[in-house]
């Protein structure tokens, strides 16, 4: 036993000394064409953040203006065109361009292979061509909002899409592109997961991040060839007026609502299930607690993944789709509920008895469990049928969204973000800031969107520009709420690029993390990710120890459990 533990150390040493030879995956070759075409996936995540994050600020900027449009009745600066176009100029590029990327992208490129203790994904030139049909789909969304106006929202419904300005084809196009992009992601990360694990590294020892992603990437390869068929249908109606959507040339709108939300539904799964994979790694390391129910919580992501296939019915209740149908659609809506509800319940007991740090993250963590819990209560409330007829297509149904989406996704990736920081830049944010803007996030994202809740029970239709004046107060606080939520955000962007510049040295491993890519001997991971194939001995999340040794070779079985050699080491 000790003289494994010397061996591993030596090993380290090595690793330390070939580390300060060769760089990081940063500096290790600095041109423009070395980030343009290389096929690290640490860069090609880089590559992902920068572009969504330039979609996010785009998007934000449009709900803004939507929101200040909103703030007294009638028209203020915006025409109802003009209001139509922006908010569904939001919508597109928020989800397209955005909340489906972003995690898998960013996220899971960039720590995917480090958690498996691989060098890189399977296919990395693959994984590079992915990225170039992100940017192409990206790029035609902004074709599109240039040449011409685009006020479908961002469902493309029928039989209006089909009827309205050529710019839908350049955005039904971008969403054809982009879907290959989700398509190859998903299968390279599903190979990588199943044949690029280290030694040791069994089903039962990955990161609950590695679960989310290869859940999410299984709903990425089923889900999205749907949409990428049905907005090809829907180009081709357009272009040659063939009748499949179009009622006016023999389609049936209807179909294309099956189409869409068999798609879009699990797409919501897309872009939450990877936040779940983050939250997991930020409570167990905050609370320095093995997380409870590990199982549980890995195999729920695969239910969801799952259950989610079969419940897009509940998006059509007035439809006019049969009674039978919309009952069973009802009830699937109630069990999805279940394994959501096994992780929050697993997370607050690892909280539990547990020694918790309120860093940045772990307020992102805290702010999530609040914010995701009204938003999955909230999406029962419109499974149930006698509820939804009366919120269908009210700002209950906004409320409701933006919770998932907002106080779920895009919270997770902030928390994420700031988690991960340390490890992609090797810099360390100021945190009193940090702390000050997870607050200004959860307060206004609190009154922007619960405000909607209450204006949608009281019946304040969605997609309106203009309102009776009871609903005043309430669209005056939402605004407000965007405008801190706004405030909050701006924060998180500049210092963190303060911190690129002005932030102290990261250390290796300074939130005392307990998964692979923490065991870098420096802040930022090398080219190679690792010198020597980790020899996996232990499961995540074991704070008093280090599970893994290096190896020379990687020939043991990966899926073979290996002698329990441990390299004792303090984790805090």
């Amino acid at each position: 036993m000790t003289e494994d533990i010397d061996r591993s150390e030596a090993a380290q040493a090595r690793d330390a000394e070939e580390h300060s030879g060769h760089g990081d995956y940063i500096t290790h070759a600095k041109s423009i064409r070395s980030w343009m075409f290389s096929v690290d996936h640490k860069r090609i995540g880089i590559l992902y953040a920068v572009t969504a994050a330039i979609a996010f600020l785009a998007a934000g900027v449009f709900a803004l203006l939507v929101r200040a449009e909103l703030l007294i009745p009638g028209e203020t600066f915006l025409s109802a065109q003009s209001y139509n176009q922006l908010f569904s100029l939001h919508g597109i590029v928020m989800v397209f361009g955005f909340i489906i990327p972003a995690i898998p992208g960013f996220l899971g490129n960039f720590l995917l292979p480090i958690h498996l203790g691989a060098k890189d994904v399977a296919f990395p030139r693959l994984n590079l061509f992915s990225y170039y049909l992100y940017l192409l789909g990206v790029i035609l969304i902004i074709v599109a909002m240039v040449v011409g106006s685009v006020d479908t929202g961002w469902t493309f419904y029928t039989p209006y899409s089909a009827r309205t300005g050529p710019a839908v084809l350049f955005l039904a196009m971008a969403v054809f592109i982009a879907g290959f992009a989700s398509i190859f992601t998903g299968i390279n990360f599903i190979v990588t997961v199943h044949k690029m694990r280290a030694p040791g590294m069994t089903w039962n020892r990955l990161p609950l991040f590695v679960w989310s992603i290869y859940s999410t990437s299984i709903v990425q390869v089923l889900a999205t060839p749907v949409l990428g068929i049905t907005v090809l249908l829907l180009f081709l109606e357009r272009l040659l007026q063939i009748g499949i959507f179009d009622p006016a040339l023999g389609g049936d709108p209807i179909l294309f609502q099956h189409f869409f939300w068999f798609y879009s539904h699990p797409a919501v799964y897309i872009m939450i299930l990877p936040g779940f994979g983050i939250i997991s790694e930020l409570i167990a390391t905050f609370s320095r607690q093995r997380i409870y129910g590990y199982m549980a919580i890995a195999l729920s992501s695969v239910a969801i993944a799952m259950l989610g296939f079969l419940v897009w019915g509940h998006h059509m209740f007035v439809s006019g789709q049969s009674v039978i149908s919309s009952v069973i659609f009802s009830l699937i809506t109630y069990l999805i509920g279940i394994p959501s509800g096994i992780k929050v319940f697993n997370w607050i007991a690892t909280m539990y008895k547990g020694s918790i740090s309120f860093k940045t993250p772990m307020l992102y963590a805290l702010s999530f469990l609040v914010l995701f819990t009204i938003g999955g209560v909230t999406g029962i409330m419109v499974g149930v049928l006698a509820v939804d007829i009366h919120l269908h297509d009210t700002y209950y149904v906004v409320g409701h969204f933006h919770y998932v989406m907002m106080g779920g996704t895009v919270i997770a990736l902030l928390g994420g973000l700031h988690y991960w920081w340390p490890k992609i830049t090797g810099r360390m944010y100021n945190e009193v800031c940090g702390q000050i803007a997870a607050f200004l996030i959860f307060v206004g994202l609190n009154l922007t969107f619960f405000t909607q809740l209450v204006l949608g029970s009281r019946g304040m239709p969605r997609r309106y520009n203009d309102y009776l004046p009871e609903f005043t107060f309430l669209h005056q606080l939402s605004t407000i709420g965007s405008w801190i939520m706004g405030l909050g955000l701006f924060l998180v962007l500049g210092y963190l690029l303060v911190s690129l510049f002005r932030g102290k040295k990261a250390g290796a491993n300074p939130w005392g993390g307990a998964t692979l890519e923490w065991t870098h001997t420096g802040p930022r991971p090398d080219p190679h990710n690792f010198h020597r194939t980790p020899f996996v001995t232990r499961g995540p999340y074991e704070f008093d120890r280090i599970g893994i040794t290096h190896t020379e070779t990687a020939e043991a079985d990966r899926d073979a459990d290996p002698p329990d050699v441990v390299l004792n080491q303090d984790r805090t």
